[in-house]
């Protein structure tokens, strides 16, 4: 039996801002079920309650920069399972609102320092629990540098047996701070511990994982190619190149037990599924009504669920007297209902617009039974995203017959297959370019096909609640990764 620890910032119920929470959570239970020893290794953020956790007697010395600092564990488990979860408790670093920072476009100014600690803390608690893991799993640059420690430091002590694998979620969310918080990561900097942790004058937290880890994953097959190029490598493509060998791209899965028209609790008792999709029409007048929309089904509806970051396209599409929302919902018979949080001037800009547009509603944050009911009301779903590793939303779109609306990047090359007029094929809409006009186009060909090839929707829909992205088939790649030996 291999032993595996994920070290992670976020985890699935305790803390989410994206996919990664998600990806550990689930990945973490397929493998249990293949037999393996999982186990999880997070910060506790303020807001996980320690009442539902239990403290453990030891405490975690940890040597950071010049001195040592002093955390306590508490150990839970991921709901429904035996995996534990262990939390790192450090209330200087973690008793705060907020993982990265107080919003999503500003970090936390000691980031370096907490992250840091959750790296060198790692090797700490497997000492304290005399347990040494087979694989260090480390999630995106948060986790990157325990690759490091383990290979410039750890692998001549009780870690000699031990592999690191870097999956990078997002790389354009990489650990730049000061080159002078390196201390934190090796006291005692010298040129060659330097080139492995600089990039471009300042310290690089993603770097040093992708330098040193024993195997290097990302989340989607298209994407691990991408950034390998100039235009999404956001400069470590010649890094990314020169570990080719050890990199791989394995697509994420999604939960068919939470998302799924057919068990679905919050449309109940509208499920519908692909042999007796009538049911999602009733859904659909749900979604209208709720949104105070007009209840119409012949009016197509667009779903939008997404982080509002720049990342995701929303400049292209609602930026203030460029975006080309305003002039879809002005010159179509289109509804558009968008739930997402993120840069103020992005929410700031859909609430004006959802004022003026009849047509057009925004829900700031993030509500779970809405973000399904949009899944499985909508007619259409758009992810205009500039580059999206992989993506889930897709995914649980097509489980819905709702067809997604997306730029060809990343995970979303992999998973949507684009229409057809000739051959009525295809589960939704892809699209190349990434400008205003090519979002107005887009939306323009998707309402002539709503209204003029009906029959050709029904069919797409069939087809893409057909497809299955299991978190069975991922687990499995993982499994490959793990067992595959290294330089």
């Amino acid at each position: 039996m291999k032993k595996i620890l994920m070290v992670t910032s976020e985890t699935v119920p305790f803390a989410k801002t994206g996919g990664l929470a998600e990806v550990v959570t689930e990945l973490s239970l397929q493998l249990k079920s293949l037999g393996y020893d999982i186990r999880i290794f997070m910060p506790r953020y303020y807001h996980i309650d320690r009442a539902s956790l239990k403290k453990r007697d030891e405490a975690l010395g940890i040597w950071l920069g010049k001195g040592e600092e002093w955390a306590a564990v508490y150990e839970g488990t991921l709901p429904d399972s035996d995996i534990p979860v262990y939390f790192l408790d450090h209330e200087r670093f973690f008793g705060r609102d907020g993982i990265y920072g107080h919003r999503p476009d500003e970090g936390f100014l000691d980031n370096a320092a907490r992250f840091a600690l959750l790296s060198r803390g790692c090797f700490q608690l497997c000492r304290m629990l005399h347990w040494i893991p087979d694989v260090l799993h480390c999630h995106d640059w948060t986790a990157a540098p325990a690759c490091y420690l383990l290979k410039k430091e750890e692998q001549y002590r009780e870690f000699s047996g031990t592999k690191s694998v870097l999956t990078i979620h997002n790389l354009g969310y990489q650990g730049v701070f000061a080159l002078s918080d390196a201390i934190y990561i090796q006291p005692e900097t010298d040129h060659i511990s330097l080139s492995t942790l600089e990039f471009n004058g300042a310290l690089n937290f993603l770097k040093s994982g992708i330098m040193t880890a024993d195997k290097i994953t990302t989340v989607s097959p298209f994407y691990a190619e991408e950034i390998k190029s100039p235009e999404q490598g956001f400069g470590l493509d010649g890094l990314l190149n020169y570990r080719r060998e050890d990199l791989k791209g394995i697509l994420n899965g999604i939960d068919y037990s939470i998302w799924n028209p057919e068990l679905d609790t919050v449309i109940a008792p509208d499920n519908f599924s692909e042999s007796n999709i009538k049911n999602k029409a009733a859904v659909k007048k749900r979604l209208q009504k709720e949104m105070g929309l007009t209840v119409d089904t012949q009016i197509p509806v667009v779903g939008l669920i997404s982080r509002l970051v720049e990342q995701k396209g929303v400049g292209e599409l609602c930026g203030p007297g460029y975006g080309a929302l305003y002039s879809i919902c002005y010159d179509f018979n289109v509804q558009f209902i968008i739930l997402g949080t993120g840069e103020k001037w992005c929410e700031d800009e859909l609430n004006k617009l959802s004022s003026e547009l009849p047509n057009l509603v925004f829900w700031s944050g993030y509500n779970s039974d809405l973000a399904h009911l949009i899944e499985a009301g909508s007619d259409f779903f758009l992810m205009p995203s500039k580059y999206e590793p992989c993506g889930l939303n897709q995914m649980y779109s097509l489980a819905y017959g709702t067809l997604p609306i997306v730029r060809h990047t990343g995970g979303l090359a992999d998973t949507v297959e684009n229409y057809d007029q000739q051959q009525a094929s295809g589960t939704g809409f892809v699209f190349y370019d990434m400008y205003p006009e090519v979002l107005y186009n887009v939306l323009d060909w998707v309402v002539d096909t709503w209204e003029n090839r009906k029959p050709h929707i029904n069919k797409m829909r069939k087809r893409a609640m057909k497809e299955r992205f299991t978190w069975e088939q991922s687990a499995l790649e993982y499994v490959k990764v793990y067992s595959e030996d290294s330089e």
